[in-house]
């Protein structure tokens, strides 16, 4: 149950919360999910209930009507950017409304997007509390965010010679990473920290390689365990994982797949049952269009671009955006790289985020949900996971926190 009210409320929980800047958080994160599968509704009321809620920053503006009509047919790509920093902004101030000072609103920016630098000036200007990036090492993030100190800054990282190598370039800059999510490929979802599909079960991206080995490194550098928490992120699907995790030296975990379908995730119903109900055998590793490995689920679009995908390899040249934007600073289908996927990811991804089944491209984590095939709500979910309340059979659905003045327009 909550304790307290307003401003400090939050769970009570079998473990100790975590700090950010200054701020004790309940030890869970919500992962950031393009495209606008976390937006304000679920970062919002996971905040609201004190811990880390995160706003995807990639094409906003597909839950924004008014911007999507100023775009839909559009192939200018300084309109399409500018109407996205807009959707931005209203989603960042839309979140925090409804987390209502609790927990802390963080916005994913992917580096490897074109308008990574924009994304970043864009979240700090709308009064976001911390700046999480992953897909890509993000060495001037320090700089980008010189203007805003109180600002936390969460790389995501998958290994320890990633993690060494970002702490000792951003230490010549007198910063230091607020947080780290160290994110396992074997079992995350969407973008995947390795080089090659065949690279995500290598043994240096186990949870406890990572964790032990950043917990020496930072002695090494002579910074205390405390300082920065590890945020364990893949795979996570029960309170007894959990209290391992936080044995092994996390300070807290992060799920993507579990949040996106609860009852609060911004994406569409349709969305939601494709990845409670898929199986194991319906879970697949391929390469994205941005040249990482990614994992999704086999549905009907997915099968068909995998069995044609050797022979667009085969075919890929340079070619025109199709979307009229460059959503990626490197895209294996515009940029004709063989070796990466060969679609366009905005396309596909929006399809899902609308619940088309037959055309979308649906990321998932390998791993079972921890209500299995049911849509759960966000606080059912943080309940389970870091307090082993089982939630009771499902006889009403838990209210979602909505507020009108908070939902963009």
């Amino acid at each position: 149950m909550l304790t307290g009210t307003g401003r400090t409320s939050v769970l009570k929980t079998a473990f100790d919360t975590f700090n950010v800047r200054g701020r004790p958080l309940l030890p869970i994160v919500q992962g950031g999910m393009g495209v606008g599968v976390s937006a304000h509704r679920l970062a919002g009321n996971v905040a609201r209930l004190g811990g880390v809620g995160t706003i995807s920053s990639v094409d906003l503006r597909r839950h924004h009507p008014d911007l999507m009509a100023q775009t839909k047919k559009s192939r200018d790509k300084e309109l399409i950017d500018r109407v996205n920093l807009i959707a931005l902004d209203r989603e960042i101030k839309a979140a925090k409304v409804i987390a209502d000072g609790n927990g802390m609103v963080a916005v994913n920016i992917m580096r490897a997007v074109a308008e990574y630098a924009s994304y970043v000036k864009q979240a700090c200007e709308s009064g976001i509390d911390a700046v999480v990036v992953g897909a890509g090492l993000p060495l001037d993030l320090p700089e980008l965010t010189s203007d805003y100190p109180d600002i936390a800054l969460i790389p995501i990282l998958s290994d320890v010679r990633g993690i060494a190598l970002i702490m000792k370039k951003w230490m010549r800059k007198n910063r230091l990473p607020d947080a780290i999510v160290i994110e396992n490929p074997k079992y995350a979802a969407g973008h995947l920290g390795a080089a090659k599909p065949e690279d995500v079960n290598a043994p240096h991206f186990a949870f406890p390689a990572v964790l032990e080995g950043t917990l020496e490194l930072f002695k090494e550098l002579g910074i205390e365990r405390e300082r920065i928490p590890l945020i364990a992120a893949g795979g996570v699907n029960s309170h007894e994982q959990v209290q391992e995790l936080f044995k092994m030296g996390a300070s807290a975990i992060q799920l993507g797949t579990a949040f996106a379908v609860t009852e609060e995730g911004d994406a569409h119903i349709n969305f939601k049952k494709i990845l409670a109900e898929a199986k194991p055998e319906d879970i697949v590793t391929f390469m994205s269009v941005a040249g990482l490995p990614a994992r999704g689920v086999r549905t009907p679009w997915l099968m068909n671009y995998l069995d044609k995908e050797a022979k667009l390899q085969s075919k890929a040249g340079p070619k025109q955006c199709t979307v009229g934007f460059d959503c990626l600073a490197q895209c294996g289908l515009r940029d004709g790289i063989a070796k990466a996927g060969q679609f366009c990811i905005d396309t596909q991804l929006a399809f899902a985020l609308e619940g088309d089944v037959k055309r979308g491209l649906f990321f998932r984590g390998s791993e079972k949900l921890p209500f299995g095939s049911e849509i759960r709500s966000v606080r059912e979910l943080v309940e389970f996971l870091l307090a082993g309340k089982r939630p009771e059979p499902k006889a009403e659905t838990a209210p979602i926190m909505v507020y009108k003045d908070a939902t963009p327009a």
